[in-house]
């Protein structure tokens, strides 16, 4: 699933190219790209058409489009393969096209996914802390990146736990934005193994995992986010470069950048964990 820097790769370009623009049409062309929306395709194309997108935002990897003047929030759920494609109507519609919006102007929005596990949905807006959020997103915790991310109030939630400190960073209602990948990272450059327990983790261990994972999540957007095959890219179709900048994640069997020792792979919660065994020591 895109994390961060992916989600916000993609909220950056449709910032720049489709706020301002009225949806003259949609078309929904399959069935599980709107499942999430209850009243069923048909009533999110009609609430969408004549609607002009007046902003696109962005919590953790949660990504949405603001429409007027029906003061709702298109919520964009980009699954493992999601993609959110800027064309020209002179382009052949993609092969896994799920949703397709024409713009005044003449540009289509498309909704592209391999694998049908993401969609959209329409909601209402609420208030929560200060922001206006979509409903199904009110429950998400601000990220390292946000201007209002509180470091401390976090770390003093960590340190209430009793868990893995990684299975933690994985927690979207603790601190969001960061998945598999940016967490591997993080721990690696911080030093510390993602099975430590919060509860025994010193605050200033827990800030510096806290500021590592804002680091090495600016330096994935800088270079487009994390591309390891063509499901993700931004909205013209571009892969990003980070894949080539990882230290930990997916390069089991390869050296430390920092130690020499080979990275060591092991399963958790269904997926992988990335670490140095000497850099990362287990307690």
């Amino acid at each position: 699933m895109p994390e961060l820097p992916e989600v916000e790769v993609v909220r950056r370009g449709l910032d720049a190219h489709i706020v301002g623009a009225t949806i003259r049409a949609v078309e929904v062309l399959h069935p599980r790209a709107t499942r999430r929306h209850e009243p069923g395709p048909r009533d999110l194309a009609a609430q969408l058409t004549g609607q002009t997108v007046t902003g696109v935002r962005r919590r953790g990897k949660y990504l949405w489009l603001l429409v007027e003047p029906a003061d709702l929030a298109v919520v964009v759920h980009l699954g493992m393969s999601g993609q959110m494609l800027v064309q020209p109507p002179t382009v052949p519609h993609e092969k896994h096209l799920r949703i397709r919006t024409v713009l005044d102007g003449g540009a289509e929005l498309r909704f592209v996914d391999q694998r049908t596990f993401g969609g959209w949905a329409l909601a209402p807006l609420v208030d929560v802390d200060g922001d206006r959020l979509p409903e199904p997103v009110a429950h998400i915790a601000r990220d390292p990146m946000d201007p209002r991310f509180d470091r401390d109030a976090v770390v003093a939630v960590l340190r209430s736990k009793h868990t893995e400190i990684k299975r933690a960073l994985l927690d979207q209602t603790v601190v969001s934005g960061i998945g598999n990948i940016y967490a591997d990272e993080a721990l690696w450059r911080a030093r510390i193994h993602g099975t430590r327990r919060t509860d025994t983790v010193s605050g200033p261990k827990l800030r510096a995992v806290l500021d590592a994972a804002r680091e090495v999540m600016a330096d994935a957007l800088a270079q487009g986010g994390t591309s390891f095959d063509a499901l993700y890219v931004n909205v013209n179709g571009e892969s990003g470069y980070f894949a080539r900048s990882l230290h930990s994640y997916g390069r089991d069997g390869d050296p430390c950048d920092r130690c020499g020792t080979r990275i060591v792979r092991e399963r958790f919660m269904n997926r992988s964990s990335y670490f140095c065994p000497v850099c990362q020591r287990k307690r």
